[in-house]
């Protein structure tokens, strides 16, 4: 055999040995479907995000938008295993194929997007940064705290937003850096800071946690956008788009009225918005390598939007939001999912 013919040869079977490896490398779905459980990466507990009971079980916005994409995809929202992660571990154990999905109160921010390897599929909470302080401390204001001492977790984006906030205001504070959110607040609570910072939906959070929670106030003041939201790894984007779409069903559930209660009812709606939500139309859930009633399942069996963040986080429940901006767009907050169709 000649040179050349060697070299034309050598190609072909590189060529067909990277396309036979290709063919062999599985999907986040077909791994996850293998597993016969969605992995997903959730905080070591924050009220009303994702917290365990003392049996065990998870419960949060976040731990819903994990079930949310399990219904999807097995027809079975507790088909979900979750690992606690600090801010810390988070990204790392998503990098690594240690969990599919990360859906653990995160930033979507510029960086996060641009050089960690991952895809933030939407937003399902928008936060902002505050202040939590002791009411005996006699401060209304962001703009009082000059010199404070401020209780912050490590890894998070609070970090670079507070010294930003009272570098432009022109004042001063000492950090006290704790690597998970149950340190910070046992910190404020033990009188080792005048002020916890972190999202406000958080420090409600944490605030119900102390011991006397009407001994703390929440300063009005937001000095920073918090788009929180799931976090999938790039270069999948059958898997990105399950996990964004499953969500968009959801908010575009409760602006369409469909619920858990009423989900069975809807399939015989004749609103071509419903039907494609629901499966009764189109090929949506064909184009996601879903069945075909995947919305159908998500909201019967972990509900719309407007469902998962009354029974998590809103004003019945110990954390006690109102919707704000969480709103959906209809209702007068930014709430908004891109049409089923």
């Amino acid at each position: 055999m000649n040179k050349t013919k060697s070299i034309v040869l050598g190609m072909a079977l590189a060529s067909g040995a990277f396309a036979a490896s290709s063919a062999m490398a599985a999907t986040t779905l077909e791994n996850v479907k293998e597993k016969g459980h969605l992995q997903c990466g959730v905080t070591s507990g924050l009220p009303g995000f994702s917290q365990p009971d003392e049996k065990g079980n998870w419960t949060g916005i976040d731990v819903d938008t994990c079930r949310a994409v399990a219904a999807a995809i097995f027809g079975d929202p507790k088909a979900v295993e979750f690992t606690p992660l600090t801010a810390k571990e988070r990204f790392t154990a998503l990098q690594s194929g240690e969990i599919d999905m990360l859906s653990r109160n995160t930033t979507w921010t510029l960086t996060r997007d641009a050089s960690l390897g991952l895809n933030f599929a939407g937003v399902n909470y928008y936060d902002g940064q505050g202040f939590l302080i002791n009411k005996d401390i006699g401060v209304d204001d962001a703009t009082q705290l000059d010199g404070a001492t401020v209780c912050i977790q490590s890894g998070t984006t609070t970090e670079l937003n507070l010294s930003d906030y009272f570098r432009a205001k022109g004042m001063e504070f000492k950090p006290i850096v704790f690597d998970t959110s149950e340190q910070t607040v046992q910190g404020f609570s033990a009188g080792r800071c005048d002020v916890l910072t972190s999202d406000r939906s958080q420090l409600a959070a944490l605030r119900s946690k102390l011991a006397d929670p009407s001994s703390a106030k929440i300063l009005p003041n937001t000095i920073s956008k918090e788009p929180l939201g799931p976090v999938v790894r790039q270069g999948d984007d059958q898997w990105f788009n399950i996990v964004k779409w499953v969500l968009s069903v959801q908010i575009n559930a409760e602006e369409l009225g469909v619920t858990s209660a009423n989900a069975d009812d809807m399939l015989k709606s004749d609103n071509p918005n419903v039907q494609r939500l629901l499966g009764t139309d189109g090929d949506m859930g064909a184009k996601l390598g879903l069945p075909a009633d995947f919305g159908h399942k998500v909201v019967k069996m972990v509900g719309n939007y407007g469902e998962m963040y009354d029974r998590n986080v809103g004003p019945d429940t110990p954390l006690g939001l109102d919707r704000g901006i969480n709103a959906l767009w209809t209702e007068g907050g930014i709430m908004y999912a891109p049409p089923v169709r």
